[in-house]
Protein backbone atom coordinates (compact mmCIF):
# COMPACT_ATOMS: atom_id res chain seq x y z
CA UNK A 1 0.00 0.00 0.00
CA UNK A 2 1.86 3.55 -1.06
CA UNK A 3 1.88 6.52 1.50
CA UNK A 4 -0.02 8.85 0.23
CA UNK A 5 0.66 12.86 1.11
CA UNK A 6 -1.15 14.81 2.84
CA UNK A 7 25.29 1.18 13.82
CA UNK A 8 24.68 4.41 12.67
CA UNK A 9 28.02 5.83 12.10
CA UNK A 10 29.10 2.80 10.05
CA UNK A 11 26.30 3.44 7.68
CA UNK A 12 27.53 6.86 7.08
CA UNK A 13 31.12 6.49 6.74
CA UNK A 14 30.90 3.47 5.06
CA UNK A 15 28.71 4.73 2.23
CA UNK A 16 31.26 7.97 1.71
CA UNK A 17 33.73 5.74 0.02
CA UNK A 18 32.81 5.59 -3.62
CA UNK A 19 34.28 6.18 -7.06
CA UNK A 20 34.30 9.93 -7.37
CA UNK A 21 31.71 10.10 -10.88
CA UNK A 22 29.37 8.67 -8.41
CA UNK A 23 29.60 11.09 -5.46
CA UNK A 24 26.35 12.86 -5.15
CA UNK A 25 27.15 16.78 -5.17
CA UNK A 26 25.06 19.85 -5.91
CA UNK A 27 25.20 20.77 -9.88
CA UNK A 28 24.27 23.94 -11.46
CA UNK A 29 24.18 26.00 -8.43
CA UNK A 30 24.20 29.03 -10.76
CA UNK A 31 20.96 28.25 -11.47
CA UNK A 32 20.42 27.48 -7.42
CA UNK A 33 20.95 31.56 -7.13
CA UNK A 34 24.70 30.58 -5.95
CA UNK A 35 23.49 28.46 -2.90
CA UNK A 36 24.36 25.22 -3.11
CA UNK A 37 21.78 23.71 -1.00
CA UNK A 38 19.13 24.67 -3.31
CA UNK A 39 21.01 22.57 -6.29
CA UNK A 40 20.14 19.30 -7.73
CA UNK A 41 21.29 16.18 -5.76
CA UNK A 42 21.94 13.26 -8.07
CA UNK A 43 23.82 10.09 -8.31
CA UNK A 44 25.71 8.43 -10.98
CA UNK A 45 26.97 9.76 -14.24
CA UNK A 46 26.48 13.21 -15.69
CA UNK A 47 26.82 11.12 -19.33
CA UNK A 48 24.64 8.47 -18.10
CA UNK A 49 21.77 7.77 -20.80
CA UNK A 50 19.21 7.28 -18.37
CA UNK A 51 17.84 9.93 -15.76
CA UNK A 52 15.72 8.77 -13.11
CA UNK A 53 14.22 11.07 -11.07
CA UNK A 54 12.99 9.30 -7.43
CA UNK A 55 10.41 11.04 -5.65
CA UNK A 56 10.89 10.33 -1.93
CA UNK A 57 10.01 10.66 1.75
CA UNK A 58 12.64 10.10 4.62
CA UNK A 59 9.65 8.84 6.70
CA UNK A 60 8.40 6.80 4.06
CA UNK A 61 8.17 2.73 5.11
CA UNK A 62 8.19 2.01 0.99
CA UNK A 63 11.07 4.46 0.38
CA UNK A 64 13.22 3.08 2.92
CA UNK A 65 12.28 -0.62 2.00
CA UNK A 66 13.54 0.32 -1.53
CA UNK A 67 16.27 2.24 -0.31
CA UNK A 68 17.53 -0.84 1.46
CA UNK A 69 16.67 -4.13 -0.62
CA UNK A 70 16.80 -2.80 -4.41
CA UNK A 71 19.15 0.57 -4.19
CA UNK A 72 22.19 -2.03 -3.50
CA UNK A 73 21.48 -3.81 -7.16
CA UNK A 74 20.58 -0.59 -8.72
CA UNK A 75 23.87 1.10 -7.47
CA UNK A 76 25.53 -2.12 -9.07
CA UNK A 77 24.49 -2.73 -12.04
CA UNK A 78 23.16 0.39 -13.51
CA UNK A 79 24.58 3.34 -11.86
CA UNK A 80 28.34 2.14 -11.07
CA UNK A 81 28.13 0.54 -14.47
CA UNK A 82 27.35 4.68 -16.19
CA UNK A 83 23.76 3.47 -17.32
CA UNK A 84 21.62 5.21 -14.64
CA UNK A 85 22.04 8.36 -13.14
CA UNK A 86 19.42 8.94 -10.43
CA UNK A 87 17.91 12.59 -9.13
CA UNK A 88 16.80 12.82 -5.96
CA UNK A 89 13.55 15.38 -5.24
CA UNK A 90 12.19 15.65 -1.71
CA UNK A 91 8.71 15.29 -1.12
CA UNK A 92 8.02 15.10 2.28
CA UNK A 93 5.02 13.13 3.65
CA UNK A 94 4.82 14.99 6.78
CA UNK A 95 6.94 17.55 9.20
CA UNK A 96 9.49 15.30 10.52
CA UNK A 97 10.24 13.94 6.76
CA UNK A 98 10.89 17.88 6.01
CA UNK A 99 13.14 18.44 8.45
CA UNK A 100 15.39 15.53 7.90
CA UNK A 101 15.26 16.56 3.96
CA UNK A 102 16.28 20.34 5.27
CA UNK A 103 19.35 18.57 7.28
CA UNK A 104 19.81 16.29 4.38
CA UNK A 105 20.57 19.38 2.33
CA UNK A 106 22.61 21.24 4.59
CA UNK A 107 25.59 18.71 4.45
CA UNK A 108 28.09 18.75 2.10
CA UNK A 109 27.09 17.17 -1.26
CA UNK A 110 29.57 14.22 -0.80
CA UNK A 111 27.45 13.15 2.56
CA UNK A 112 23.83 13.30 1.04
CA UNK A 113 23.63 10.28 -0.33
CA UNK A 114 25.19 8.42 2.36
CA UNK A 115 23.42 10.08 5.28
CA UNK A 116 19.70 9.17 3.51
CA UNK A 117 20.83 5.69 3.02
CA UNK A 118 21.95 5.74 6.86
CA UNK A 119 18.53 7.47 7.67
CA UNK A 120 16.35 4.76 5.40
CA UNK A 121 18.31 2.03 7.29
CA UNK A 122 17.72 3.72 11.05
CA UNK A 123 14.15 4.69 10.17
CA UNK A 124 12.37 2.58 12.87
CA UNK A 125 14.52 4.14 15.32
CA UNK A 126 14.89 8.25 14.88
CA UNK A 127 11.95 8.27 12.66
CA UNK A 128 9.15 6.51 14.53
CA UNK A 129 10.15 5.55 18.05
CA UNK A 130 7.49 6.53 20.62
CA UNK A 131 10.72 6.52 23.39
CA UNK A 132 12.32 9.54 21.55
CA UNK A 133 12.16 12.94 19.91
CA UNK A 134 12.25 12.16 16.39
CA UNK A 135 14.48 16.16 16.40
CA UNK A 136 16.65 15.16 18.80
CA UNK A 137 17.32 11.60 16.71
CA UNK A 138 18.05 13.43 13.65
CA UNK A 139 20.36 15.95 15.39
CA UNK A 140 22.48 12.54 16.57
CA UNK A 141 22.01 11.37 13.06
CA UNK A 142 23.13 14.70 11.88
CA UNK A 143 26.09 14.96 14.33
CA UNK A 144 27.44 11.42 12.70
CA UNK A 145 27.38 13.14 9.24
CA UNK A 146 29.41 16.23 10.82
CA UNK A 147 26.77 18.52 10.82
CA UNK A 148 27.47 20.77 14.24
CA UNK A 149 24.36 21.06 16.68
CA UNK A 150 23.91 25.40 15.88
CA UNK A 151 24.27 23.93 12.40
CA UNK A 152 21.40 21.76 12.41
CA UNK A 153 18.88 24.07 14.48
CA UNK A 154 19.82 26.75 11.68
CA UNK A 155 19.19 24.59 8.86
CA UNK A 156 15.73 23.11 10.89
CA UNK A 157 14.47 27.07 11.39
CA UNK A 158 15.60 28.22 7.75
CA UNK A 159 12.41 29.28 6.20
CA UNK A 160 14.00 30.03 2.56
CA UNK A 161 15.23 26.17 2.43
CA UNK A 162 11.72 25.10 3.86
CA UNK A 163 10.18 26.72 1.27
CA UNK A 164 12.47 25.31 -1.63
CA UNK A 165 11.82 21.88 -0.43
CA UNK A 166 8.02 22.78 -0.44
CA UNK A 167 8.01 24.81 -3.99
CA UNK A 168 9.57 21.45 -5.20
CA UNK A 169 7.01 19.29 -4.06
CA UNK A 170 4.44 21.19 -4.80
CA UNK A 171 6.62 21.73 -8.50
CA UNK A 172 6.38 17.53 -8.53
CA UNK A 173 2.91 17.61 -7.95
CA UNK A 174 1.84 19.85 -11.39
CA UNK A 175 4.55 18.28 -13.37
CA UNK A 176 4.53 14.83 -12.70
CA UNK A 177 1.33 14.13 -10.96
CA UNK A 178 3.25 12.76 -7.96
CA UNK A 179 0.47 11.70 -5.18
CA UNK A 180 2.56 9.09 -3.40
CA UNK A 181 6.29 7.75 -2.34
CA UNK A 182 8.30 6.62 -3.65
CA UNK A 183 7.51 8.04 -7.45
CA UNK A 184 10.07 7.31 -10.32
CA UNK A 185 9.75 9.25 -13.74
CA UNK A 186 11.93 8.83 -17.11
CA UNK A 187 11.78 9.89 -20.00
CA UNK A 188 8.18 10.09 -19.80
CA UNK A 189 7.73 7.37 -17.98
CA UNK A 190 6.31 7.26 -14.44
CA UNK A 191 6.06 4.63 -11.86
CA UNK A 192 4.58 5.01 -8.48
CA UNK A 193 4.98 2.73 -5.45
CA UNK A 194 8.64 0.72 -4.21
CA UNK A 195 10.20 -2.01 -7.11
CA UNK A 196 12.54 -4.94 -7.18
CA UNK A 197 15.30 -4.88 -9.00
CA UNK A 198 13.17 -7.01 -11.70
CA UNK A 199 10.55 -4.53 -12.40
CA UNK A 200 13.18 -1.49 -11.76
CA UNK A 201 15.26 -2.83 -14.59
CA UNK A 202 11.85 -3.58 -16.89
CA UNK A 203 10.73 0.48 -15.76
CA UNK A 204 14.25 1.48 -17.28
CA UNK A 205 14.09 -0.44 -20.53
CA UNK A 206 9.95 0.96 -21.20
CA UNK A 207 11.72 4.15 -20.10
CA UNK A 208 15.07 3.77 -22.66
CA UNK A 209 13.03 2.65 -25.33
Amino acid sequence: MLIQRRSLLALVAGQIVVLPYLRPRATRAADAGGDPRFAPRTLGSDQAPIKVMEFFSLTCTHCAAFSRETMPEVKAKLIETGKVQMIYRDFPLDRVALMAAMVARTLPPDRYEPFITALFASQDHWAFNRQSDPREELAKMAGLAGLSRPAFDAAIADKALEQFVLAGQQKAEDEYHVDSTPTFAANGQTHAGEMTYAAFSAFIGAASG
